[in-house]
């Protein structure tokens, strides 16, 4: 009961110190969901101007929403402008530790503004740790039909410049010109080094200021306010957030509540000691448990270890997937890292994920042949973009239907970038110090330098096996007579297809028969044994879009002993062998 009567007892304490005088400069809301405003920032008509900072006044909307109207100076270079360039920010969210804002909402239509704004005068700025920047240039084009626009190039249609009679459109300046279907549309203008969510407003657009500093002051519990006394322009200090008049109640409260706290504390004392004792005898217990079953063999991890783990995972995934932006791989939209808890927003795909649809017979059928095809073809122009359309190459290496969410046209996106790694496209061979991946999508080279060395091919063969996957093959119950555990199924379908033979698939429709044939084909090429005989992503789009079924390759199943079989030797490496690999490494 000692800790009840100490929560009671300190209750009753704030509760003696929670009155405060009341003060020009508290905190306050324009609504009860809105975010809490106080220094650097102060409302207009409710606060006095000296309790926030120049340039960080706001104001109140009839509708209760908080707006900051920031005027931008003109750019020297811009003449004859009509644009207004006092632009008005609904604020969703104000974080004082990080210095940042986050915007739900601009009046008026500020991508047009943006060419003439100048904002290195402003105290604003656009956030870059965790927002990429992109240029943009913006097209005037007759009307377009939106199923025309391949949205693979960065397309963003922006309404406000817009009107009946044609589209204004902004594309990411990267593209080459000549390769975008915009032969009807006129350029506008280019603007440099601005964030996606300019044009997207599903996606938070938020605003940093550099000064003044406080965040020192917020790390310790702490708020900050201009000096009365400085002899320096605008100068800050820390002080305790804890109302005025605190310290003549709190030493009230002492003189009534000590004598009662007192005897409180001596019964949590004891409490404490009690359960102390308890722990240690339950702690060394479990120790001689562990002791005593030490011959099974478990392994023991620190929390520092596993926690170490994990952060390294987060950041990574956060570091490498910002980076990207490309209607195949999925998006993501925030992240959480409130101490040890962190979590990554990502866009939502309600259809779940690939693997949910071809672990069955019924479920493939449920997608037909055709948007099996068309899903292989987007997820391989996903790997592609990855591979060579980033600043930087992006390898996965967890390339698996789990790993693949479809959206609610079943669009495929990629997705869980916890084991991705970075690298120059200039850089063929990839150091790696212990193997990554899923089993049975893992290239054997990721394994053993025996078949070649690391590199962007490996994402080519845990592709491969999610072709073949597709097809149904992974979890085939036809093994022609043969023991199950010995039948390696990539092996059985080189040759089936090799000899000629039927396949028992289901086909529905006229054509689908092509459609399974060449996705188990490209399948094949991409799983060859050594990297150098796989094709690049670019070469397997090719192979899939084209009206043509692919050769056969060479197969990649011949034993150098002259058996027929490689299930057990190159073929299929076990767990047990998987561990051995990894210690070599």
């Amino acid at each position: 009961m000692a800790p009840q009567l100490i929560y009671l007892v300190f209750l009753s304490l704030f509760a003696v110190l929670g009155s405060s005088t009341q003060n020009e400069c508290q905190v306050q809301k324009c609504s009860h969901h809105g975010p809490a405003i106080r220094f650097p920032f102060w409302i207009k008509d409710r606060h006095q101007q000296h309790c926030g900072y120049p340039g960080f006044e706001l104001h109140c909307t009839q509708n209760h929403d908080t707006v900051m109207e920031l005027p931008f100076p003109v750019k020297a270079s811009i003449k004859d402008s009509k644009l207004s360039f006092s632009v008005q920010f609904y604020i969703k969210d104000i974080n004082y530790k990080n210095q940042l804002i986050e915007i739900s909402d601009i009046d008026g239509c500020f991508p047009g503004s943006l060419p003439v704004l100048n904002f290195s005068a402003s105290p604003f700025q656009f956030e870059s740790q965790f927002s990429y920047f992109y240029n943009f240039t913006l097209f005037n084009c007759s009307k377009l039909n939106p199923n025309n626009l391949d949205y693979s190039y960065y397309y963003y249609h922006v309404p406000c410049l817009s009107s009946p009679d044609y589209d204004i459109i902004s594309v990411d300046s990267s593209n080459y010109l000549y390769e975008l279907p915009i032969s009807s549309c006129s350029k506008m203008f280019d603007i440099q080094s601005i964030p996606y969510a300019v044009f997207e407003s599903t996606y938070p657009l938020l605003l940093n200021w550099s000064r003044p500093v406080c965040r020192d002051c917020e790390a310790t519990g702490k708020h900050c306010r201009l000096k009365n006394d400085s002899s320096i322009l605008y100068e800050t200090e820390c002080y305790s957030s804890k109302p005025e008049g605190s310290v003549p109640k709190l030493r009230v409260a002492g003189e009534v509540l000590g004598p009662l706290l007192a005897v409180l504390l001596a019964i949590a004392s004891y409490w404490i000691y009690s359960s102390t004792k308890l722990k240690k005898e339950s702690e060394m217990k479990i120790e001689q448990f562990l002791v005593d079953y030490k011959g099974l063999k478990p392994t023991r991890y620190l929390s520092s270890i596993i926690l170490k783990g994990t952060a390294k995972n987060f950041i990574n995934e956060v570091g490498t997937i910002g980076k990207i932006h490309h209607v195949n791989v999925v998006r993501l939209v925030g992240y959480c890292a409130d101490g040890f808890r962190r979590a990554l927003v990502y866009e939502f795909l309600p259809n779940d994920s690939l693997q949910k649809f071809i672990s069955s017979e019924k479920g493939r059928c449920l997608l037909g042949w055709e948007r099996l095809h068309r899903i292989a073809v987007d997820i391989a122009k996903g790997i592609e973009y990855l591979h060579q359309g980033c600043e930087q190459r992006i390898l996965h290496f967890d390339i698996k239907p789990n790993n693949v969410l479809l959206d609610d046209n079943f669009n495929p996106k990629i997705s869980d970038f916890g084991l991705a790694k970075l690298c120059s496209k200039e850089q063929s061979i990839v150091s790696m110090t212990a193997a990554r991946g899923t089993i049975g999508y893992i290239a054997p080279e990721v394994f053993s330098r025996n078949f070649g060395n690391v590199s962007y091919k490996s994402d080519v063969y845990s592709f491969g096996m999610l072709l073949l996957e597709m097809v149904g093959g992974l979890k085939k119950n036809d093994a022609g007579g043969q023991d199950k555990s010995q039948v390696y199924f990539p092996e059985w379908i080189y040759n089936k297809l090799d000899q000629g033979e039927e396949i028992a698939i289901q086909i529905e429709k006229e054509g689908d028969d092509k459609i399974v044939r060449k996705l188990m084909i490209v399948g094949l090429w991409c799983i060859q044994w050594y990297p150098v005989e796989r094709p690049s992503m670019k070469v397997v789009i090719q192979m899939l879009e084209s009206e043509e079924i692919p050769s056969m390759p060479s197969n990649p199943f011949t034993s150098t002993n002259g058996t027929n079989t490689l299930a057990t030797t190159r073929g299929r490496i076990t767990r047990s062998e998987l561990e051995v690999i990894s210690e070599s490494e």
